[in-house]
């Protein structure tokens, strides 16, 4: 039997990315909105009630709304807006961070989709915790390069414009406040006391994510060389299919350059560990609209619905 599946929001980048790769898939029925009633309470109820599981790629506020709209216990909800992602009762679409994770979205009815940034800095953070190695009281810092695709359609408009001001040609930092609306869940799901200090920025070019947390030997416990770093990643990581923990040569085999777009439509994230034994810094290299949006959220699906977990995604 195929599984029932309706876009709430297939207009935007998210829904628009779920929506394609669903198209070739034989084991899924995609429930289609008449376009003159996407936003149409009624109509979109009906859809959701009908399906077997939603993909929710909406504002927060309208997020939350479409769950209001469920009136049985049928429908499972993969949210891939900011809303539920620290919410008690909604499991969090990370199947690589432990086995725990993994059960919760295989068995859940509503899943909370990573945030893109977020997803990049608990690949990093988030072993570490878990071992003891790093402090939950630790005080980070984090760099996130993004390809402009992640602010949506009206920045895409903004890049590809012609003529466009000159200021887009350069990195743009954004998030200046240190209110970032990442930052809830890359400090609770690591179990971290303190939020990162955290520094997104905008790069022109259109997709690709490259997320980086220094570290000094000071901060980590247990682990007192690189090479004891990156095998506490490649223990913490081993046998997944999407995340990759590359070779400590990786560096040099780069150039000594990593390239933000290196990964743009792969659906898996690689691990970089990087540095000396004094002074050290892991980079989660993926794509934004992968692993870091559109891809997790199909993989999520897949491990509900028990199919292999790649299906569909390009890897």
């Amino acid at each position: 039997m195929k599984t029932r599946v309706y876009i709430d929001g297939s207009e935007g980048t998210t829904g628009l990315r779920i929506f394609e790769r669903f198209k070739a898939r034989e084991d899924i029925e995609l429930l289609s909105i008449d376009p003159a009633l996407r936003k149409d309470p009624s109509e979109r109820a009906r859809l959701i009630n009908a399906s077997d599981i939603t993909f929710l790629c909406l504002p927060d506020a309208a997020a939350k709304e479409a769950v209001l709209l469920i009136d049985n216990d049928h429908v499972r909800v993969i949210d891939a807006s900011t809303a539920h992602r620290t919410v008690p009762g909604w499991a969090y679409g990370f199947p690589e961070l432990s086995a725990a994770h993994r059960q919760a979205i295989a068995t859940g009815k509503r899943i909370a989709n990573p945030g893109c940034h977020a997803t990049g800095f608990i690949a990093c953070v988030y072993p570490l915790v878990a071992c003891g190695a790093l402090s939950a009281d630790a005080v980070l810092s984090c760099f996130s390069l993004t390809g402009y695709s992640g602010g949506g359609k009206k920045m895409i408009a903004q890049y590809d414009a012609e003529p466009r001001d000159t200021a887009l040609d350069a990195p743009r930092p954004y998030g200046l406040t240190q209110q970032h609306k990442h930052l809830p869940e890359m400090q609770a799901v690591c179990g971290l006391k303190n939020a990162p200090l955290f520094t997104p920025i905008v790069a022109d070019y259109y997709a690709g994510m490259l997320v980086s947390v220094p570290l000094s030997a000071g901060q980590l416990s247990s682990i007192s060389s690189l090479a004891a770093l990156h095998e506490c990643y490649a223990d913490a990581y081993a046998g997944q299919k999407l995340v990759r923990v590359l070779p400590l040569s990786t560096q040099s085999d780069m150039g000594g350059f990593i390239s933000a777009n290196a990964r743009a439509g792969w659906d898996g994230l690689d691990l970089i560990v990087t540095g000396n034994d004094e002074r050290m810094t892991v980079c989660a290299l993926f794509d934004n609209l992968g692993k870091g949006a559109s891809g997790a959220a199909i993989q999520s699906m897949n491990l509900m619905t028990g199919c292999e977990e790649t299906a569909g995604l390009n890897v």
